[in-house]
């Protein structure tokens, strides 16, 4: 488990020494232990000598109810998103401290994005982050800034008073708006997904060229959308909005 759990943060292929390293393990055991997962498919061997996730886990970890359940009620409103604005489609819930990105379509005249599904982001550095951060409990926000808030870009917010007032905004207007802070050249905007009882439970998000990325053109497209997701969860899904969290999971 703490070797799967090495590709947690994102990163598509790691080398023995980086999984080792992140996995705690001894290169001797890990070696073995790396071996074996390849064998079973579990993990796949690159020509270059590096690891990456097999197809196996993904066909497993695809079957989960509640990404399956979601994905499913989301992508006819992503494409209808994507039809009307020609950029980056994201949606994500948030896993602890980071934000898990359950689907994405890619804007194919819209800035380049390397996020993967399955690959998690910062919370404070995202238009779908700061959605989810701004609805999450007000521990989750404490927990964030006491483990720091790192630079992604130049105008990542590292400022824990700048942080509470941008989410602040963000509660009071029904969206987020980032601008070069994940990564220079690229902005999105964000917009909150509920379920029955009104409880944030993902986000919906576009993500533009920062020179395109016009929030009178961006937004409204984007909450019709969440909205009509919104309502398609609240009618067809049972999930909750702790159901992705390592430490609910591990209680239960």
């Amino acid at each position: 488990m703490a070797i799967l759990n090495a590709f947690a943060l994102g990163d598509v292929r790691l080398n023995l020494s980086e999984i080792c390293r992140r996995a705690g393990l001894p290169l001797a055991t890990g070696h073995r232990l790396v071996g074996e997962l390849a064998a079973g498919g579990f993990l796949e061997r690159v020509p270059d000598g590096t690891y990456r996730i097999g197809t196996r886990l993904w066909r497993i970890g695809s079957q989960a109810p509640a990404v399956t359940g979601l994905r499913e009620l989301a992508l006819p409103h992503m494409e209808d998103l994507y039809e009307a604005t020609h950029d980056n489609v994201q949606l994500a819930v948030r896993r602890d401290l980071r934000v898990l990105v359950v689907e994405r379509l890619r804007g194919t005249r819209s800035v380049p994005v390397l996020t993967q599904v399955g690959q998690t982001l910062p919370l404070h550095t995202t238009g779908l982050g700061k959605v989810l951060l701004a609805h999450a409990p007000p521990e989750v926000l404490e927990q964030l800034i006491a483990g720091g808030l790192t630079r992604h870009a130049a105008r990542s917010i590292t400022d824990p008073d700048e942080l509470r007032e941008s989410l602040e905004q963000v509660r009071r207007t029904g969206y987020a708006i980032t601008r070069d802070e994940m990564t220079l050249g690229a902005s999105s905007v964000g917009a909150p997904v509920r379920d029955f009882d009104g409880e944030v439970v993902a986000a919906l998000s576009l993500v533009a060229r920062t020179r395109s990325a016009d929030p009178r053109r961006l937004l409204p497209p984007l909450t019709t959308a969440a909205r009509a997701l919104s309502r398609d969860v609240a009618a067809h899904w049972r999930g909750r909005p702790d159901m992705f969290s390592v430490d609910r999971n591990a209680r239960a």
